[in-house]
């Protein structure tokens, strides 16, 4: 029997038990660095498996399955992330979440129980091939720093370097049983934007004898948009976007101090700093032409994620192959991002999508639903994929 054709038997044979794991962890989400009951769960059924792991980090976890085969330094690794999101949940789903305000509304879930799936079937088939699959169970994609690069920090592979470091992420809008890749550049950088003015506040009646910080607020917000319609490249996708905007007075209290908060994405990491300046100078400039004081913090989140390209064009023929040629489709840019950045700077990696079948069921909202089909995408792709790599 041919490897794909085992593989999609292993698939079937255990898609109960790894649907039964999602709705587990649907149910007792945890959120970033905090996911403590999720990380004794997979360490109990890595150890049900007869697999070896150990703990990075808190809540992280790595383990390990070296091919019986023959013997090999090469390894490809597949990754996970354990966290959920700050979101009240609204489905009606009978396994929706039971922890208040706290909702898997990113496919964590069904990430980690593809990839417990995944490593139960490679340990399953230990004995057809060589090298090493390790399986990264990450903490805090959603929160700087990312849980990624403190695995980093903490020297998950313990001196190895994977030829090959893979991820996958649930996508809304592509059918189910589909998939899609890009190779080289592909997910936007982010970063955090913090802007306090201040200024002498006062009686809204009496404006010309205290510093309107809320106008001064509202014209640095229009000048900015200058960033990325005046000074971005137009050959580099840039988007700067404010999401909170307070200034705590009243109908008639023009407050001391207005606060914004906002995200700043792009795709070029030399642009990325120039524009940090600009931001800065922009707004403490428009800031000070209206007598208020101003200070920016800008705190650097994700790195560009970039998919390493021969890895990436060679991963895409494995899927069509795996899935059919029909079933996988070209990706354009995205501007969110995604921690597994931190590894795509350090290892060759392959960052791909699967499709939920779902394209009303938007990631990030307390709606968020997958069709639980698409586990069995997400269960033997990884499997087909590292096999296939390791040769």
């Amino acid at each position: 029997m041919k490897l794909a054709e085992k593989i999609r038997k292993k698939v079937n044979v255990h898609l109960d038990e790894i649907t039964e794991i999602r709705r587990h962890l649907h149910k007792y989400p945890e959120l970033s660095f905090q996911e403590f009951e999720t990380s004794r769960f997979i360490a109990g059924k890595l150890s049900e498996y007869g697999i070896d792991f150990k703990s990075v980090t808190e809540t992280g976890i790595v383990a390990v399955i070296p091919g019986k085969k023959s013997r090999s330094n090469q390894s490809v690794a597949l990754r996970s992330e354990l966290d959920a999101l700050p979101v009240t949940e609204e489905t009606d789903l009978p396994f929706r979440s039971v922890n208040p305000g706290v909702m898997h509304a990113c496919g964590h879930d069904v990430h980690t129980a593809c990839l417990l799936g995944s490593a139960k079937i490679i340990k399953e088939l230990e004995n057809c091939f060589s090298g090493s699959v390790y399986f990264v169970f990450q903490p805090g994609e959603e929160s700087l720093p990312g849980g990624a690069k403190m695995m980093l920090d903490n020297d998950l592979f313990e001196g190895r370097k994977p030829e090959l470091i893979i991820a996958q992420h649930m996508l809304p809008e592509l059918e189910t049983g589909y998939a899609g890749i890009k190779p080289g550049l592909y997910m936007a950088s982010g970063d955090e934007i913090y802007i306090s003015l201040t200024g002498k506040g006062g009686h809204g009646a009496m404006p010309h004898i205290t510093t309107d910080t809320v106008v001064a607020m509202s014209q640095v917000v229009i000048a900015l948009q200058q960033v990325s319609s005046r000074f971005a490249p137009p050959n580099i996708p840039t988007v700067l976007s404010f999401g909170k905007f307070i200034a705590n007075g009243s109908t008639n209290v023009i407050p001391k101090e207005v606060t914004l908060e906002g995200t700043f994405r792009t795709m070029d990491e030399t642009w990325r700093a120039k524009a940090h300046e600009i931001i800065t100078s922009i707004a403490t400039k428009t800031a000070n032409s209206l007598g208020a004081s101003c200070r920016v913090e800008i705190r650097k989140g994700y790195p560009v994620l970039y998919n390493d390209p021969e890895k990436t064009v060679m991963a895409g023929k494995l899927m069509e192959e795996f899935l059919g040629p029909d079933k996988v489709s070209d990706l354009p840019l995205r501007m969110t991002t995604e921690d597994f950045a931190w590894f795509a700077q350090k290892y060759p990696a392959v960052f791909y999508r699967i499709g939920t079948g779902r394209p009303e069921k938007m990631l990030h909202s307390p709606d968020f639903e997958v069709n639980e089909q698409s586990m069995i995408t997400g269960t033997g792709l990884p499997v087909w994929l590292a096999l296939s790599f390791l040769g």
